[in-house]
């Protein structure tokens, strides 16, 4: 039995009144983004134990570093934001809860990213 309506079938629109898929590719995509960068990151922050608040300066400093750092936060900031997008979506059934989820979960996730970012740029190109 078909459960949508026959210009929903049309348009290949599902329940959520939206394809989908765009957001399915662009929260694998990211995933596949985070891959590297989070292996990168990992390595640094190893090659980086005991070293002091001038060495992690120096390191931040350099272009590279600061790109890749750059990428890995905005890259984990909206892969969380996709994949607490889709939580919210399957498990909150009220939607004055589900809007104000989603509300919280993007403030969240831009703050938070501009707020890193600050951060990473105060660090890198100093005060």
């Amino acid at each position: 039995m078909e459960m949508r309506s026959s210009l929903a079938h049309a348009r290949g629109l599902g329940p959520a009144k939206s394809g989908g898929t765009a957001h399915w590719w662009t929260q694998r995509l990211s995933a596949m983004a985070l891959l590297p960068l989070m292996l990168w990151f990992v390595i640094s922050v190893l090659g980086l134990v005991g070293a002091d608040y001038a060495a992690f300066v120096d390191w931040i400093s350099e272009p590279g570093n600061t790109l890749l750092m750059v990428l890995t936060v905005v890259c984990v900031f909206y892969h969380s934001e996709q994949g607490l997008h889709v939580v919210i979506d399957d498990y909150v059934h009220g939607e004055v809860a589900k809007l104000g989820a989603l509300i919280a979960i993007k403030a969240f996730s831009y703050i938070g990213g501009i707020a890193s970012l600050l951060a990473i740029f105060r660090v890198a190109f100093g005060s």
